[in-house]
């Protein structure tokens, strides 16, 4: 098959970081239910949460002391026993507190991580092997080993990939099965080994001097400032890698020991992006203006902080806000001791509200308070710079987002125009793609039957997800319900399908993922117009049939 179009080539650098943040972040995506289920069991069940002895409501489940850890005569001791027995080490009481809380923080959810990291790097053998190695870091260290299965789980499944090239085509007929398994299980007994004298205590270093530096920003009031970092980075697609990839494993080791950590905030906090979509939707002017709102309830309710992306990027300055307003949430949490019990995704305010209610009540109140001031603070922002440019947009009219997409593509962004396919109620909305797709790049012609169509994006989920659905419908309008349209992450690409839609910026690494499909290319998922050349398609292709 043919592709679309020629997108100009992403620089290295930032295509290889991008690439770098979606394996770290896909290694936790797949697995967040089982983070979101140990995290209304711990809000649920420890002293402080709604049925603990400790209950802000007065409320107690009489088994909550076999849930948390304990039971019987260990009811009094209950989690803090389950926890100052891991941060001791001391495997043998910890035993003795087994409940839910505590075994699966330790051991379920780094497994899972590993698991799914070995699997992404060699299949159900690299998985197997990944998860022998893991089980050695985690009991080689005390505290819950996140950091390290995210490292282990590749590194074993890797290594199995290389040494089963080794023998690949020397083994004799029949003997295949012995020695695919011994080969795997001799290899991670040693993995393990080596993570429980040597790899363990290395992580266990590294998780301290990050712990420290993070509690260290804390203490002196400069947590804020790595909303610098962050804002940006999100707006050039890392938030996934930021968030799931590095503020999910710290933040989780925060959750162990307080209950709820500020980390998963940083990222997640709605209040920015509504801020900026809000100030868009009163100041901001054309198609910006009219698909601003719809995408303000996407973003807040729906949790696709993706969509706000492109707005910043067609006025860059706006990133500054969004800086701002960051910053200005984490400041709430952090001097009102806000935070959340597990992570929130996808960062939508019911997720947030999920994961904040179950450390009391005025956790709640405190983190609604990060998410108001940060969109407040955003707003304001966003308004001044929209409103000191309004003339000159004004004037500009439709022009004005063809010269923001050609300055947002040479920062590797995403074009203001995508934003025009969220509302295609005015006629703007309409015409702004073809100010900036190029004549020669209309849909390729299929060389074979069309049979599965698969959205891809950095984790497989939320705009991609969405972009599917938005697809199915037409589908269905044309009267074509026999097609496979799902979702996926880049990574998990195998080739087989037809066709291959990702936004812009992305098209480059899916092609390499899947050379041999038809693949698309669009500004946002939600509604392009190149949906209806892919309809087209299929219905003259069937027609010819």
């Amino acid at each position: 098959m043919t592709t679309t179009s020629s997108a100009a080539k992403p620089g290295g650098l930032r295509v290889g970081v991008q690439r770098f943040g979606t394996f770290l972040s896909g290694m936790i995506m797949p697995n967040i239910a089982a983070f979101i289920a140990w995290g209304f069991i711990t809000m649920l069940f420890i002293p402080a949460g709604f049925f603990g002895a400790d209950s802000p409501f007065g409320w107690h489940w009489a088994p909550v002391a076999e849930i948390i850890g304990g039971g019987g005569d260990s009811a009094a001791i209950g989690w803090n026993g389950a926890m100052t027995a891991i941060a001791k080490g001391d495997g043998g009481n910890f035993f003795a507190y087994v409940g839910l809380v505590g075994p699966m923080v330790t051991y379920l959810l780094p497994l899972l991580i590993a698991n799914t990291g070995g699997r992404m790097i060699y299949g159900e053998r690299g998985g197997v092997v990944a998860t022998i190695a893991t089980m050695g870091v985690i009991v080689g260290t005390n505290i819950p080993m996140f950091l390290g299965a995210m490292i282990m789980g590749p590194l074993a499944a890797w290594i199995t990939k290389q040494m089963d090239k080794l023998w690949d085509g020397k083994i004799r007929p029949g003997f295949e099965m012995l020695v695919n398994n011994f080969s795997a299980g001799i290899l991670g007994m040693i993995l393990a080994i080596v993570g429980f004298f040597a790899f363990g205590p290395v992580m266990l270093g590294i998780s301290a001097v990050l712990g420290t530096a993070v509690d260290w920003l804390v203490s002196i009031h400069l947590l804020p400032v790595v909303s610098i970092i962050v804002e940006p980075a999100k707006v050039l697609f890392l938030n996934n890698a930021i968030n799931h990839g590095v503020f999910t494993p710290l933040g989780i080791e925060q959750a162990t020991e307080s209950g709820k950590s500020i980390l998963f905030l940083i990222e997640a906090n709605p209040g920015p992006g509504l801020g900026l979509l809000l100030a868009f939707t009163f100041f901001g002017v054309g198609a910006a203006k009219a698909s601003a709102p719809g995408a303000a309830i996407i973003q807040f309710f729906g949790g696709i902080h993706e969509i706000y992306f492109p707005y910043a990027l067609s006025k860059p300055t706006t990133i500054l806000a969004l800086i701002a307003g960051g910053a200005s949430g984490v400041t709430t949490n952090m001097i009102l001791g806000g935070g959340l019990a597990f992570p929130a995704a996808p960062g939508s305010i019911i997720a947030v509200t999920a994961a904040a209610v179950g450390p009391g009540v005025a956790n709640l109140l405190v983190v609604y308070l990060s998410v108001v001031v940060a969109a407040t603070v955003t707003f304001l922002i966003t308004g001044v710079i929209l409103r000191a440019s309004r003339k000159r947009d004004l004037a500009a009219e439709g022009d004005s987002f063809g010269a923001a997409i050609a300055q947002t593509e040479a920062n590797k962004g995403k074009s203001s125009a995508a934003m025009d396919a969220l509302r295609s109620s005015t006629a703007s909305a309409e015409n702004a793609p073809s100010d900036h797709v190029p004549a020669a790049a209309p849909t390729a012609v299929a060389t074979t039957p069309i049979t599965s169509i698969v959205f891809a994006c950095d984790a497989g989920m939320g705009s991609s997800a969405m972009g599917a659905s938005v697809l199915r419908n037409k589908f269905k309008k044309a009267g074509i319900e026999d097609l496979k349209i799902v979702n996926q992450a880049i990574a998990n690409l195998d080739g087989t399908a037809d066709v291959v839609i990702t936004q812009q910026q992305l098209t480059d690494r899916a092609k390499a993922q899947s050379p041999n499909s038809i693949h698309i290319s669009v500004d946002n998922f939600m509604n392009s117009p190149k949906y209806e050349e892919v309809v087209q398609m299929v219905q003259d292709q069937r027609k010819e049939a």
